[in-house]
């Protein structure tokens, strides 16, 4: 309508009632503009507001970190030695560790306990965690079929992966130790650590990259070995169910050997060369050297590299969930528990799975546990 009036002319009949209603509908057309620009103005003083903040953010939260967390425990050291004056003295020495202790403990109980007793009483519930249903929920973990393929994958990964990646490592580290490009090697090896586990997964995806004979093949691997090979029928490397898991493991391994061999060669360089002289001029062979007295002398951190490695196995998930989301027969243990959780909704059974991993990697614990004690003691 003020549009209208605003592009009329006034009319001979009623000229003053035709200038009433223009200035009227431009007045209103004036006053809406003023505030579509006020919106706009205010708009954009929010969106400069927010790049400060976004500025500022990172700034605030290292100062929290870098100042606030030391004075807290600063604080909280001088309270409790100020607490221990009201305490008689021939307690005070029994008192003081479990105060200094006290936080620690805390937050052991927060972000450990805690989570754990209630995935245990998730476990036991219905999927929407109201009904009591005993131990349902672990029978389905033990005889669905989808179960027992991702049992029978965690125990492939745990022996294949876990063999390959500690082998492989130890082998570097012993072949590249105190020769000319040994920085250049554990570089480079080390590379894929760098990588996350979603990137690693991605750019192995592309290198496992399928199309049928007589199309141009996209994947690397399959690309090379047509070209080496004129006759070699290309493979579906993530859908064959006889290659596909080991294919998983290969970007595993590929990605936790340099990790291994930091490790290992960092141990290997605490053996005495004097050891090893005097094994040489004794007549030993290289190869018993390595068996007599290297792998002794590196058991303690193999055993500590192995332990990392088993528990990566028990939860592998990210490389599995995407390159095949647990597809073609590839499901583990923490993909199927993610599923449940947040595909089906079933926090009952994802609960179960949670706690079945939980109790799978108690017995590695206790085992590194008990060798580390016999350590302390034989020393």
């Amino acid at each position: 309508m003020h549009g209208l009036i605003l592009v009329e002319p006034a009319r001979g009949t009623s000229p003053g009632g035709s200038v009433l209603l223009y200035d009227a509908g431009r007045e209103s057309y004036t006053k809406g503009w003023n505030q579509s620009i006020h919106r706009l103005d205010k708009g954009a003083a929010g969106a400069a507001e927010r790049r400060r903040f976004a500025v500022a953010r990172p700034v605030l939260t290292a100062l929290l970190v870098i100042v606030g967390i030391p004075a807290v425990q600063v604080g909280y050291v001088v309270l409790a030695e100020h607490l221990l004056r009201f305490v008689p003295e021939k307690h005070q020495g029994k008192l003081r560790p479990w105060l200094w202790l006290a936080p620690a403990l805390f937050f052991l109980g927060v972000f450990l306990v805690y989570p754990a007793a209630s995935t245990f009483y998730l476990s036991v519930l219905g999927p929407d965690s109201r009904e009591f249903v005993g131990v349902q929920n672990y029978r389905f973990a033990f005889t669905e079929r989808e179960m027992l393929i991702a049992f029978r994958n965690n125990v492939f990964w745990l022996v294949v992966f876990t063999g390959i990646t500690v082998s492989l490592g130890l082998a570097m580290a012993v072949l590249t130790d105190r020769v000319r490009y040994e920085p250049v090697a554990r570089a480079v090896m080390f590379l894929p650590m760098a990588i996350s586990f979603v990137a690693a997964g991605v750019i192995w995806k592309f290198v496992y990259e399928f199309r049928p004979l007589g199309l141009p093949q996209i994947g690397s691997l399959n690309a090379l070995l047509l070209s080496v090979v004129p006759s070699f029928q290309p493979v579906a490397w993530l859908v064959n169910s006889s290659v596909n898991n080991a294919a998983l493991i290969l970007v595993a391994v590929w990605v936790w050997v340099g990790f291994c061999l930091v490790i290992l060669s960092a141990a290997l360089k605490g053996i005495p060369v004097e050891v090893l002289e005097a094994a040489r001029v004794d007549g030993a062979t290289e190869w018993r050297i390595f068996w007599r007295i290297i792998l002794p002398m590196l058991a303690p951190t193999i055993t500590v590299v192995a332990t990392t490695m088993v528990i990566y196995a028990l939860k592998a998930f990210d490389i599995v969930y995407v390159m095949t989301n647990g597809n073609f027969d590839t499901e583990v243990i923490a993909n199927r528990m993610y599923k449940e959780m947040f595909n089906f909704r079933d926090f009952g059974r994802a609960s179960a799975m949670a706690v079945i991993l939980f109790l799978a990697t108690i017995p590695v614990m206790a085992a590194n546990i008990r060798r580390f004690r016999q350590q302390e003691l034989t020393r």
